[in-house]
């Protein structure tokens, strides 16, 4: 696409140099297309994810209908998490630097709202805020609606997943007839494009192809381990690349606390950032990462959403995303501003075909990679810890310590070769016994082709007479008691689970297992047989799992959809040739 610079896009004198004092001379690809059809009062929907200037895209337009003289209520904003919420109001504000008489307020949960309710008495003619508390608002009537003539709706998708499709529909049905309604969103489910059809008027469409929405200048690495080694071979890698500033994601906020707990008891400077964090601590936890202090950021992708740090060197995916769109979000906090980043993936069993998925949607290379060894790391800190020996030989005076050195070695039976390596071996520690043992190469992704869509030959095998089945993955046969040895699960000890949701939901066989993986805990390479119908799904799990899998799920969503779980009483055998349920019988 041409580059398009803000000059030509018809703006305001005020806004081109607030553009210009933030740095920025090209408009992105999704702002060249959005800005001039907002201008044009058209309704819009935005297909563009995290990282590609949408703020800027919505916020421009908007600014520029925002009459300064008139303190009510003009536009609105709805963003799903109080940390987007902070940032969008921050970068608006950077924007309307120069417009004089121009307030913005973030309203969120989590903040006094007697606070909120002052600021907004005071006058504020845009509102940020998450849609459950400018609902408060509007019932209190602090938030008046009559002269909004712009409304916004950033992240709709993300907004739909955390149940906010009630909160949102409620307030647009509030607003003014005539008003001018925005909408971005990564992905268009259904339930987005029926908002877009009850609230909207004949909007543009306006997408940034997926393309544009990878990131090429990010190198990918995956690596396959055991779930009781991944705090290790993170721990490695961590060593072995050194970033600055990186960036580790986890699927749950528990995740994340047993993790930077497990990092910070191994001497890291890692903090973790999750919805249950109150607000100070969320801004605490940000501003020592901005600054530095931290090192390591520990987050769930709804938190990460307002992570906004150029520097990033390097994002470790702890846990593989359950969405696919996920993964691009995640990658895209590293490799900004023509900076080269690198994405670590861990992969736990199945998990590898989730990986699989996520390469083909992102038309792009994740690269298998060896677990380093213990050897690999004591090679690296051998030669970090001797540049910084060289440095200082080249650029410090050493005259001192070679006296109280030259002292020691009369006064002990010890030579300078001795002293040099005992105090090479106290710089680096002790090291770590190598929990690791017998890794294998991780093997390309491409590969996967050859092995069954439900994972069987990792989850159930059928026995011969004599006891052996046959290992994918090695190539090899083995007994039944090696594979109890490695967690290998036979049918007879397989519970039968139904799941209320399938094929006509947009559901995956991947979807059914990060869900039932990464709710309950259970390693992801347990999971046996996941059956897909239309409707429903049938999903295998050890027994003596099967209850804490209906526990964990009993709340649990799938792709922003509420599911229902319960025991299939089979009728047929192991192979689940039919069920009962609610007296009917249905075959498969």
């Amino acid at each position: 696409m041409e580059t398009i610079r803000f000059e030509e896009l018809q703006l305001s004198d005020a806004v081109l140099r607030a553009v210009a004092d933030m740095g920025f001379e090209a408009a992105s690809p999704i702002q060249a297309q959005a800005i001039p059809a907002q201008l044009e009062g058209h309704d819009m929907i935005g297909q563009a994810q995290t990282g590609t200037g949408k703020t800027a895209a919505f916020g421009i337009p908007l600014l520029q209908k925002i009459d300064a003289e008139n303190r009510k209520l003009q536009a609105i904003v709805l963003l799903p998490t109080r940390e987007l919420a902070i940032q969008v109001a921050e970068e608006i504000r950077h924007l309307a630097k120069f417009m004089h008489g121009i307030r913005v307020l973030p309203v969120y949960g989590g903040q006094d709202i007697v606070r909120q309710i002052r600021a907004l008495k005071d006058g504020a003619q845009v509102v940020i805020g998450t849609p459950g508390r400018v609902m408060d608002h509007m019932r209190r009537k602090t938030i008046r609606t009559d002269q909004v003539h712009t409304v916004v709706l950033d992240e709709a998708d993300e907004m739909l997943n955390m149940g906010f499709l009630e909160d949102m529909e409620t307030i647009l049905s509030q607003l003014p007839q005539e008003r001018q309604t925005v909408m971005f969103s990564a992905t268009m489910p259904p339930a987005i494009a029926d908002i877009a059809k009850k609230f909207q008027n004949n909007p543009v469409m306006v997408r940034v192809v997926k393309k544009e929405l990878t990131v090429p200048e990010v190198t990918q690495y995956y690596y396959e381990v055991k779930p009781k080694n991944k705090v290790e071979v993170l721990c490695r890698l961590m060593d072995l690349y050194s970033p600055k500033l990186s960036v580790v994601f986890c699927n749950t906020k528990k995740g994340v606390d047993e993790l930077v707990q497990a990092l910070q008891g191994r001497g890291y400077f890692a903090e973790g950032l999750h919805g249950d964090l109150k607000q100070e601590q969320r801004d605490r936890v940000m501003n020592g990462f901005r600054n530095g202090r931290t090192e390591i950021l520990v987050a769930t992708d709804v938190a990460a959403r307002g992570i906004d740090v150029d520097d990033v060197e390097a994002v470790f995916n702890y846990d593989i995303p359950q969405d696919d769109e996920y993964y691009v979000h995640r990658i895209g906090r590293t490799g900004r501003a023509g900076r080269v980043g690198k994405a670590f993936s861990l992969v736990v069993g199945k998990e590898v075909y989730k990986l699989r998925e996520i390469q083909r949607y992102c038309k792009t290379k994740i690269i298998p990679q060896a677990i380093p060894s213990l050897d690999d790391i004591t090679d690296i800190k051998v030669e970090k810890t001797l540049d910084q020996v060289r440095e200082l030989l080249e650029t410090a005076d050493l005259s001192a310590m070679i006296n109280v050195v030259e002292q020691k070695l009369i006064e002990e039976d010890y030579t300078a070769l001795d002293l040099a390596a005992a105090l090479l071996k106290m710089n680096m520690g002790e090291d770590n016994e190598d929990i690791i043992d017998n890794f294998e190469i991780a093997r390309s992704l491409d590969e996967l082709d050859r092995f069954g869509r439900n994972g069987r030959r990792y989850g159930r095998e059928e026995y011969g007479r004599n006891g052996y089945g046959r290992d994918s993955r090695r190539g090899r046969r083995r007994s039944s008691a090696e594979d109890a040895a490695v967690g290998y699960v036979t049918g007879e000890d397989m519970a039968r689970l139904f799941v209320n949701i399938g094929k006509n939901q947009g559901i995956t066989p991947g979807d059914i297992l990060g869900a039932v993986a990464g709710e309950s805990g259970i390693p992801g390479r347990v999971v046996g047989s996941i059956d897909m119908y239309d409707s429903y799904t049938f999903v295998d799990v050890p027994r003596k799992y099967s209850d804490q899998v209906l526990n964990a799920m009993e709340h649990a969503k799938i792709k922003g959809k509420n599911v229902r779980i319960e025991r299939a009483n089979e009728n047929g055998g192991r192979s689940g040739h039919g069920f009962v349920r609610r007296g009917s019988r249905k075959n498969r």
